[in-house]
């Protein structure tokens, strides 16, 4: 996949919006009842960034990061300040945040996730050195690591069989851009104005 593991810088995010979207399709029968379903096993976010931005000198820092990316072409981290913990936002990450698999005696690799309900959503993009994972709810404090790339944990030992496992971090969301034109519009020698750049959540 083409992808950079690179993060847009924090400060260009302020001012962003954006949210899930799911993809639903409906029809509607001869006698009213409708038939829902949904090809979308996951939600999908969407931001735009850029619209709160007025220095040039950070439209600047945006314009270089949007070249090196190229564009749509090249995927890139982007930290969502409303959804990047295992936990609640005012909290603090803990191992024990999110259930990510059973041990059987035999799997040593399990994939970070979040859980929003019953549904769940697979964590690609944690940050490196905040991951902690628990056996059983105790801690484990070595034996293990994460990829930072694929949000993979991989056990030296396989967790014995029933063994609860459980992680929690901060993560980032895979995205790139959706559009392959910046505009900004110049109102003064230090200031200017930006159109809000759409940002997609792409799969990892």
């Amino acid at each position: 996949m083409s992808f950079h593991e690179v993060s847009l810088p924090a400060r260009l995010a302020f001012g962003s919006t954006g949210g899930v979207e799911r993809r639903t399709e409906v029809v509607t029968l001869a006698s009213g009842h409708e038939r829902r379903s949904t090809p979308w096993a996951s939600g999908r976010r969407r931001y735009l960034i850029g619209s709160g931005l007025r220095s040039l000198d950070d439209m600047a820092v945006l314009t270089s990061f949007f070249e090196a990316r190229q564009g749509r072409l090249y995927g890139f981290r982007f930290r969502d300040f409303a959804d990047f913990k295992s936990c609640a936002p005012g909290a603090e990450p803990g191992p024990v945040d999110q259930e990510i698999g059973t041990g059987d005696g035999v799997t040593t690799q399990f994939t970070l996730a979040k859980a929003y309900g019953d549904q769940m959503r697979r964590i690609a993009k944690p940050v490196e050195g905040s991951v902690r994972v628990a056996v059983d709810g105790v801690e484990a404090v070595g034996g293990w690591d994460v990829d930072p790339t694929t949000g993979k944990v991989t056990f030296d030992i396989a967790p014995a069989e029933g063994a609860a496992i459980t992680a929690g971090f901060r993560f980032d969301t895979p995205v790139r851009f959706d559009a392959d034109r910046l505009e900004i519009t110049l109102e003064s020698f230090g200031s200017g104005r930006m159109v809000a750049m759409p940002l997609i959540e792409i799969r990892i």
